[in-house]
């Protein structure tokens, strides 16, 4: 049981980091455009 207070909190503060990044990388505009960009590593630049 003693356990719990342990990994209840430490839990909360992993999922606050994840929120975090997935906040920061959706307003940094990580997501914008996913479809050129996927098509982009396949065109030659030569």
């Amino acid at each position: 049981m003693d356990i719990l207070f342990i990994l209840i909190p430490l839990s909360v503060i992993m999922a606050l980091i994840v929120l975090a990044g997935l906040w920061w990388a959706v307003y940094r505009g990580q997501f914008e455009d996913i479809e050129d960009e996927g098509k982009r590593i396949l065109e030659d630049d030569d």
